[in-house]
C-alpha cells in the first residue's frame, strides 16, 4: 500500500501553519523600558508620553514641594513632556535639564535599588545632595529613609541593566 499524496490545499494549511508557529522567533527583542519614567499612577497603569505624572521637576528644588504642571510651559527632553508650574522654571530646566530631573528617570528611588522601575507617588520625594529622588509611596519612602546613601549606591549601579530589560 503507498501513502496518499496530501492535497496541494492541505499542504497550503500546513505550511500557513507551520510558518505562523515560528513567527515568533523573527520578532525582534522586547523593547527597552524608557530612560524616563511616563508610567501612570492609576489603578490601572499603562504609560503616557508625560515625565512624572506631569508635576513640575523644578518645583521641587524652587519650593521644595511638588506642583502639578501646566500644558502652557512644556518642554520635550529624553522622549517624554516635561510639565511646568511657570515660564520661569521651564527657563530652568531648559538650561541645565540635568540639574533638576529626578534621578533614575522619575522612577522610584528604592524599586531600582531593589530592582525594578515602578510608578511614583510625586508628594514622596527626598532632595539629597542637590538631586530629586522620587519613591513609590510613603511605606515605600519610610524604607528608603533608613539608608538613602546605600540605596543609592546600589540603585546607581543597577538602573542602566533595568532600562535595558
Amino acid at each position: 500500500m503507498t501513502p496518499a499524496t496530501p492535497s496541494p490545499r492541505l499542504m497550503r494549511l500546513f505550511m500557513g501553519a507551520l510558518l505562523a508557529s515560528l513567527a515568533w522567533l523573527a520578532l525582534p527583542a522586547q523593547a527597552a523600558e524608557p530612560p524616563v519614567n511616563t508610567l501612570k499612577n492609576s489603578l490601572f497603569g499603562g504609560r503616557t508620553d508625560t515625565a512624572i505624572n506631569g508635576y513640575d521637576t523644578v518645583a521641587y528644588f524652587a519650593e521644595r514641594k511638588p506642583v502639578k504642571g501646566s500644558e502652557a510651559f512644556v518642554q520635550e527632553w529624553m522622549g517624554a513632556k516635561w510639565k511646568f508650574a511657570s515660564q520661569a522654571h521651564l527657563d530652568l530646566f531648559k538650561a541645565n535639564p540635568e540639574k533638576y530631573a529626578p534621578q533614575y528617570g522619575g522612577y522610584c528611588a528604592y524599586g531600582v535599588a531593589q530592582g525594578s522601575l515602578v510608578k511614583v507617588e510625586p508628594d514622596q520625594f527626598t532632595i539629597r545632595d542637590d538631586k530629586l529622588y522620587l519613591n513609590y509611596d510613603a511605606d515605600v519612602q519610610a524604607k528608603w529613609l533608613k539608608d538613602p546613601a546605600g540605596f543609592i549606591k546600589t540603585a546607581d549601579g543597577r538602573f542602566g541593566a533595568l532600562l535595558k530589560k
